[in-house]
């Protein structure tokens, strides 16, 4: 049997208002952060553009990129997960995703990174190796380290939690639960 130790709602504590300024004002620095050195580094290269709706289709659909590498780590750990893809205002791919099982630690942590892992970082690379395409990359990575906020914060909370603790999705957030110890 499981006691809960902690609750974790970010959204409850933090608030969903500054959660939103955070996130924007973390995808900002980011952006300035790294666009600086790259244009030093690619100072005589041509950028090539492709118009401005390719560039708000990208944009539209990073959330659902971002939320689908949170399920990434999870295939990897064989753990089981519902997912439903739907529309939000007719147009913007949106997901859900509904675990089925109680997670670990670390497995939880690598969910938490999973954006992390594969878009900041390849993205970082990416912004190297295609030089034409760098503002954009740079752009699409930064805005995937303001989305990441949110992780962050929760990967805080999780780093905090005793040791052999299972992680299960509540209705607003996540539960940490501790093993009864029995006497």
């Amino acid at each position: 049997m499981n006691n809960c130790w902690k609750t974790v709602n970010i959204s409850r504590e933090i608030g969903q208002g500054r959660i939103y300024i955070m996130s924007s004002f973390m995808a900002l620095l980011a952006f300035i952060l790294l666009f600086l050195p790259y244009s030093i580094y690619h100072h005589n290269v041509l950028i090539k553009d492709h118009g401005l709706l390719p560039l708000i289709i990208t944009l539209l659909t990073l959330p659902l990129v971002h939320k689908l590498t949170h399920v990434i780590p999870l295939i990897l750990c064989y753990r089981r997960i519902k997912v439903h893809l739907h529309l939000t205002m007719g147009f913007i791919p949106t997901l859900t995703c509904k675990l089925r099982s109680f997670l670990s630690k670390k497995t939880t942590m690598f969910m938490w990174l999973g954006p992390t892992l594969f878009l900041t970082i390849p993205g970082i690379v990416a912004a190297i190796v295609l030089p034409s395409y760098y503002p954009y990359i740079l752009l699409y990575t930064a805005i995937n380290i303001g989305l990441s906020f949110k992780d962050f914060v929760y990967i805080k909370q999780i780093v905090n939690a005793p040791k052999k603790c299972l992680i299960e999705e509540a209705k607003d957030g996540y539960d940490i639960l501790i093993k009864n110890s029995t006497h």
